[in-house]
């Protein structure tokens, strides 16, 4: 009894064993695995510079005073937009108001004396019609005419020059732009050429400092990638300062609310051979990237360090450091 019931388990075992193995059968055949081959050639990529561009103005101009005297008005602060011809700031000399009146009390003199040179005038081109004066006392009249109108001209252009002096008190921004620093405050007295405030224009761009041995690998109109968007390379100083090169980058869009941020930039250096296969062909298991290359009838796995992605021509690739040679043929799922 005892040995017929262990030839059943063991008869019923070996038929389950036959069914497991009949059902691998089966899934093996009907979900085959079907491979593809690559030959991987050496392909040319660019070389990336990861580095941080400076935010920097086209220009910076100076606001200055064009008098001197105190600072009554004051109406722009660090980091205000300001137009250009836009009165930023007041600065007020009570000398000129005194000169003013001065000018106007000689013009007023200057008309008067104009007037009683006038009356004169006529009267005595009356007399000489009436034969009771002379010609010659009628040009001398006439002269002092001409002087006192002179007079007047004279004293009207001193009224000018002192009503545009009182003018450029006020301080015009000399462009459109931000306003970076007011080293002065209200109430301080300013000197003529004095600095009020220093004001941003012609925009922003990013000003990079690259290694010298990336120098010849520059190129003008180059696309760059920044943080958030593109630029473009468009100029390299040829002059090298403490081991670097200057290139200014323009960036469509650029912000210009903090001049001097750093902004991380990736800039194309240099072009150089690499080998990428695709990420499908790359397998990890136990630690370790492996690829699947044709040696001879089979295949054989190879352990490889993988790099950085980079663009290949039918989608992204993955370069590989070590591992394989040119001419391997990679098999991929």
């Amino acid at each position: 009894m005892l040995g017929g019931a262990k030839r059943n388990r063991k008869g019923r075992a070996l038929a389950l064993r036959s069914l497991i193995l009949a059902g691998l059968v089966v899934s093996t055949v009907a979900s085959p695995l079907v491979a593809g081959e690559i030959v991987i050639q050496p392909m040319e990529t660019m070389e990336i510079k990861a580095l941080f561009g400076r935010v920097e103005s086209r220009f910076v101009v100076p606001a200055r005073s064009r008098i001197g005297g105190t600072l009554t008005v004051l109406d722009i602060t660090e980091g205000s937009e300001a137009k250009a011809g836009q009165v930023i700031a007041r600065i007020v000399d009570p000398k000129l108001e005194s000169q003013l009146a001065a000018a106007e009390a000689r013009i007023s003199s200057a008309k008067s004396q104009l007037e009683n040179a006038e009356t004169e005038l006529t009267r005595n081109e009356e007399l000489l019609a009436k034969g009771a004066t002379t010609i010659q006392r009628v040009d001398t009249v006439r002269t002092t005419v001409e002087v006192a109108r002179n007079g007047v001209a004279e004293a009207e252009a001193a009224r000018q020059v002192t009503a545009t002096l009182i003018e450029d008190g006020n301080v015009l921004a000399p462009a459109d732009g931000r306003v970076l620093s007011v080293p002065v405050r209200l109430g301080a007295v300013v000197m003529p050429g004095e600095v009020v405030a220093t004001i941003t224009g012609g925009g922003v761009f990013l000003r990079l400092a690259i290694p010298e041995r990336h120098a010849s690998g520059l190129t003008v109109g180059a696309e760059v990638a920044v943080d958030g968007g593109k630029g473009t390379i468009e100029k390299v100083y040829p002059q090298i300062e403490q081991g670097r090169v200057i290139a200014d980058v323009a960036v469509e869009g650029l912000s210009d609310s903090f001049i001097g941020q750093r902004i991380l930039v990736q800039v194309p250096v240099a072009t150089r051979l690499v080998l990428a296969v695709p990420d499908a062909a790359i397998e990890q298991r136990a630690g370790l990237d492996l690829v699947r290359i044709k040696a001879g009838e089979g295949e054989v796995e190879v352990t490889v360090i993988p790099g950085a992605e980079i663009a290949g021509p039918d989608g992204p690739l993955r370069e590989i450091l070590t591992g394989l040679r040119a001419g391997d043929t990679v098999m991929t799922p």
